[in-house]
């Protein structure tokens, strides 16, 4: 072949980065506000800028920080921490069941990429399988960015510390809220759809009032996926 000639597996793995790049785009942008806010607060807590960066990169996992430096304490509670992240993130086995038929990648893969698994991440991927499998430069171009968009931002809000204030003066507290209900609204308005999202978020509401978080993440998507399973044609089930 030459030079001048095209590579059709290099056009198609651009093609598909660049997808992941421009369906990140958002979530990526609404997740900075979010990260300096984290960033701040860790280091009001007494974290420093490289413990911020580092618990940020091997954690990634905005809800689990949040609810670790809430609790910060020096010493660290560790068995309380850890109990409390492992109740936020035990949804992503279900998120990783559900993706995994529909990603092209090999098993040892696949368990890299989940690595990277975040709820936006999730959302757009099941998005995208709607029409095609997930290929693994669309995961690594999406999870990719957003990975690296959180640590800088999480980093920069710890360096700015008491200089940033308070994001939801600006209502940018809220990016994330609006952010998932374009991205529910882009599953569609099927039945099965809005009984899934109805009874998760019901289900999330009445437990974080009657009991408070973390409980109510782990019974919301349990309680999403017994829906989704009660409401689907009998023919799916098997």
């Amino acid at each position: 072949m030459t030079m001048d000639q095209i590579n059709p597996y290099r056009t198609e793995l651009g093609r598909e980065a660049r997808a992941g790049l421009r369906d990140i785009a958002p979530a990526a942008i609404a997740a900075i506000p979010i990260g300096l806010l984290f960033g701040a607060v860790a280091a009001g807590k007494g974290m420093t800028t490289a413990e911020v960066t580092l618990m940020s990169t091997l954690v990634f996992a905005g809800g689990a920080q949040f609810a670790a430096i809430e609790t910060w304490i020096h010493p660290a509670p560790i068995l309380t921490l850890a109990f409390a992240t492992f109740l936020i993130n035990v949804r992503h086995v279900l998120m990783g069941a559900s993706l995994s038929p529909k990603m092209k990648l090999s098993r040892t893969q696949e368990l890299l990429a989940y690595f990277f698994l975040t709820d936006e991440s999730w959302a757009l991927a099941e998005r995208r399988a709607l029409d095609r499998p997930v290929t693994g430069a669309y995961w690594a171009a999406m999870a990719g960015m957003l990975f690296a968009n959180w640590v800088v931002s999480t980093t920069l809000g710890a360096v700015l510390g008491s200089f940033l204030g308070d994001p939801a003066r600006l209502g940018a507290d809220f990016a994330f809220t609006a952010l998932f209900i374009g991205l529910i609204a882009g599953f569609g308005r099927s039945r099965v759809t809005l009984v899934t999202v109805g009874t998760s978020a019901a289900v999330a509401a009445l437990v974080h009032h009657f009991i408070g978080a973390p409980w109510h993440v782990a019974c919301g998507a349990i309680a999403g996926i017994a829906a989704a399973y009660l409401a689907a044609p009998k023919e799916a089930r098997a």
